[in-house]
């Protein structure tokens, strides 16, 4: 299995220098390849192939006005093409928007493969560079002096900060313990976190608890004058604010949904639209700050580590509005209804927890490979081939009966 260590580094200036002249030649090469593509997409109507790219990089290094970037090591150049190929055939996909300049306002950080590094015995040297990075390792369960991987990346956090990420190949962890409970999940914003079970995870809102604090650092930089050293540390204390609300928002995010893996074998979430719900102007803060995304990406490598099992539902199924216990579907339910009778049985649902409930009983249909019932017909899927409602699959079910 291969997984990712990422820890602080200090280099020295030296090292600093040679690593800040890496990422500006790797932004030069990124920024002009990007205007050549597109140049040449709209003018003869003709995509650039990673070969070309290559060429056209050696040809620059060769060359007298961009010599300079010989001066470097070609390794990350070469994978700042390969990673502007990828995004492009994301792009072409309809997966990503079209790739865009880079600045470096942003986060800095050069992919060494194995030809542009050398490791051993816990020490690493860079390529171009004399002496080792030094690095702090805290990881307990693998050990630096036998590390052997694959590729190191180097980064630069916009507040100043320098991380190198080891990308090392390790065992295969052991299967957790069963646990003979299937849980289903519903999320939302008052509570981050339902269980089927009942359990609620409260939203810490992070970036709400530190806004008060972050505007007071970014007026500062309003009113500092543009290009002098009073805006430059007035922007790095906007990015150390950032980065502390965004540690703290990652780290409440993999303790959830690590204690969520390890209390059931099969976990039932829905198939959140994150990019839809931020387009509300009036939630979108409150949307981004809560992380589905990332919630959302975390279960299923981490499921499939400790051998669970991970079951996604349909985006549209009414999980809100179905009674979970006769299953009677509302023909409508406003957002502000927290709580709501069932017109059928007269049971009264909180919300959240008859989702979570509903969306329990849909992950184990899906488990057992049942195709659904009539409650769950009549909803709104992606595709081209839409389901029949239930009148029209009972009797479809009636005539191949007969």
């Amino acid at each position: 299995m291969r997984t990712a260590c990422k820890c602080r580094a200090y280099p020295t200036s030296e090292q600093a220098a040679v690593l800040s002249r890496t990422f500006g030649c790797m932004r030069l090469v990124w920024n002009k390849t990007l205007s050549e593509r597109t140049r040449r997409y709209h003018s003869e109507g003709a995509r650039t192939s990673c070969r070309e790219t290559d060429a056209t990089l050696t040809t620059w290094r060769r060359s007298d006005d961009l010599g300079f970037l010989s001066e470097v090591s070609c390794v990350p150049l070469q994978q700042t093409l390969r990673h502007q190929h990828t995004a492009f055939q994301n792009f072409f996909s309809r997966q990503s928007r079209y790739p865009r300049s880079k600045s470096r306002a942003g986060k800095q950080s050069a992919h060494y493969t194995r030809s542009a590094f050398r490791m051993r015995g816990g020490s690493l040297i860079l390529a171009r560079t004399s002496t080792p990075l030094e690095f702090t390792w805290s990881f307990n369960g693998v050990d630096a002096s036998e590390l052997n991987p694959t590729m190191v990346i180097v980064s630069r956090e916009p507040d100043g900060r320098w991380c190198v990420t080891f990308a090392v190949d390790v065992r295969d962890p052991a299967a957790l313990r069963p646990a003979n409970h299937v849980i289903g999940v519903g999320l939302g914003l008052t509570s981050f976190l339902v269980t089927s079970d009942g359990t609620r995870v409260s939203n810490p809102r992070l970036l709400h608890r530190k806004a008060r604090n972050l505007a007071r650092h970014q007026r500062r930089l309003a009113r500092c004058r543009r290009g002098s050293n009073n805006r430059l540390k007035a922007k790095a204390e906007v990015a150390r604010a950032h980065r502390k609300v965004r540690n703290a928002r990652n780290d409440f995010l993999h303790r959830t949904s690590t204690a969520l893996v390890r209390s059931a074998d099969v976990v039932v979430i829905e198939d959140l639209n994150v990019k839809g719900t931020v387009r509300n102007r009036r939630l979108a803060r409150a949307f981004s700050d809560a992380g589905w995304g990332e919630f959302r990406r975390q279960p299923e490598y981490k499921c499939e580590r400790a051998g669970r099992r991970l079951v996604v539902i349909d985006r549209w199924y009414p999980s809100s509005k179905t009674c979970s216990t006769c299953g009677h579907l509302l023909a409508e339910l406003k957002l502000s209804a927290r709580h709501w009778p069932c017109p059928a049985c007269r049971t009264r649902h909180g919300r959240d927890i008859n989702a979570a409930k509903n969306i329990r009983a849909a992950g184990q249909a899906v488990a057992r490979g049942d195709s659904g019932d009539a409650c769950g017909a009549d909803v709104r899927r992606q595709g081209s081939l839409l389901p029949l409602s239930a009148v029209e699959q009972d009797a479809r079910i009636g005539e191949l009966g007969s």
